[in-house]
């Protein structure tokens, strides 16, 4: 789409143009394959994931998580590497955000799920309900207005790979599995706002630096995991389960906060608003 000139210097609008057809060096174009190529790598990453998966074994869920770990590391930080080399610049004809999606997709919900599927933490017989997050997922990913002009998330994010950790990792019955995993994907549909960590703002801040600490927990529970295929935990692995949960706990309360005190704040007569609008 050719950028707009009305209203500027003619100086000015052929400097924007000159600038904007500037060829972009051979070395900003191979930095910016480099960071396409770290982006795909979590569908590498989610292939080994599948295969333990199928496979299955004494340790196929311990290392499947710690995958999903990794996977997650490299999804916050391809965002940074593609702003510093101006990705749009660098490599024009390449759609580095739907490369993105569908990695996110298939690490964040396809493989979660899988793994709720092969580590029986629902009902037997009742596996096809899991179609329900997989389809409320896909909805969620594909919304154009996900993300709020105010900084937040709509709707229940796809953090599935964070869900089936902890019906893996706490002693949760799998008819309670099965509803905590069917009302998640109902949330999907409610527009609340979710704390966005990335984004401006007080709390998505207090999220980001309490999430750090999160992660180190989530890390440490992972890396405590059982390697029987039936795990029998200890009570220090349930206990590190338990203070790890708090910060999905703040994460949920904190944004349904946010979300009824917007419900609830009376709305402005009409005549006000046009009157601080003039």
């Amino acid at each position: 789409m050719p950028h707009r000139t009305e209203g500027k210097p003619r100086e000015m609008a052929e400097t924007e143009i000159t600038q904007d057809a500037r060829p972009v060096s051979t070395t900003r174009k191979i930095l910016g394959w480099c960071v396409h190529a770290f982006t795909a790598s979590g569908l590498a990453i989610a292939a080994v994931i599948l295969y333990l998966l199928v496979r299955g074994g004494p340790d196929a869920f311990r290392w499947s998580f710690l995958l999903m770990i990794l996977a997650t590391i490299v999804d916050a930080v391809d965002g940074t590497f593609a702003r510093a080399v101006r990705i749009k610049e660098a490599v024009p004809n390449f759609d580095g955000r739907r490369l993105d999606d569908i990695t996110d997709f298939i690490t964040y919900t396809f493989l979660p799920l899988m793994l709720v599927w092969r580590a029986e933490l629902i009902p037997a017989g009742y596996e096809a309900w899991l179609i329900a997050p997989l389809l409320a997922s896909a909805y969620g990913f594909c919304q154009v207005d996900i993300k709020t002009p105010d900084g937040y998330f709509l709707g229940f994010p796809s953090l599935w790979n964070v869900v089936a950790l902890y019906l893996y990792a706490l002693p949760i019955p799998p008819w309670p599995a099965l509803y905590i995993l069917l009302f998640l994907a109902f949330l999907t549909f409610v527009p609340v706002k979710h704390l966005y960590p990335s984004m401006p703002g007080r709390l998505n801040r207090f999220a980001t630096n309490t999430g750090a600490l999160w992660g180190l927990l989530a890390f440490a529970l992972v890396g405590s995991l059982p390697t029987d295929a039936a795990p029998e935990f200890t009570s220090t692995q349930r206990v590190l389960a338990y203070v790890s949960l708090i910060y999905p706990i703040f994460y949920m309360v904190t944004s349904w906060y946010i979300t009824l005190k917007a419900w609830l704040k009376p709305a402005r007569p009409a005549e006000e608003v046009a009157s601080a609008v003039g």
